[in-house]
């Protein structure tokens, strides 16, 4: 690569880290990557074999978090072990990620899952799990979660509502005015 096409590379990297979720989706999916429909990708972290991670639908993947498909430490033993370890990561649908969550290689998250802030995320992650930590596990099922929600004192329902309507309820609901 000379330096023009280094240029041109780094120059739509930038443009596209600050464009609308609907082109990342397009520019990961021209990589290879496999997106559902219905997805939210507010992240650019992926590592060089995008081809080697699948996103269901309904998808919703919070900023800063890094997609991680091959391990680098292999390099401790080049002189007797000379090639690579590499794993897929597939996200199963209706999955929220958290910020600056860490998804690493041979990892399976199931359906319908909830994903913690900075988690540390590797293994095999069955439907309807709500999933931190690190490293990440399931903590429990959706269904205690919803009721966690529900009875939530910061609860306030803002579906159908615009930003501001949304903003004026929540102020209206901590007492800000």
């Amino acid at each position: 690569m000379n330096i023009l096409e280094f240029l041109y590379d780094h120059t739509v990297f930038k443009i596209i880290k600050l464009s609308p979720s609907r082109t990342k989706i397009k520019y990961f999916r021209k990589l290879g990557m496999k997106i559902g429909q219905n997805c939210t990708l507010n992240t650019m972290s992926l590592s060089t074999e995008p081809f080697l991670i699948e996103i269901g639908n309904d998808v919703s993947i919070a900023s800063g978090t890094q997609f991680i498909t091959h391990d680098g430490s292999v390099r401790c033993f080049k002189d007797e072990i000379q090639g690579g370890i590499f794993g897929k990561i597939k996200i199963g649908n209706n999955v929220n990620i958290g910020i600056n969550c860490i998804i690493i290689y041979n990892t399976v998250i199931g359906d319908n899952c909830i994903i913690g802030a900075g988690s540390v995320v590797r293994g095999r992650f069955p439907d309807n799990s709500v999933i931190f930590g690190n490293p990440a596990k399931v903590v429990y099922r959706m269904g205690i979660q919803k009721m966690i929600f529900r009875n939530s004192h910061g609860f306030v329902k803002t579906n159908n509502l615009t930003h501001k309507e949304s903003m004026n309820l929540v102020k209206k609901h901590f007492g800000i005015e």
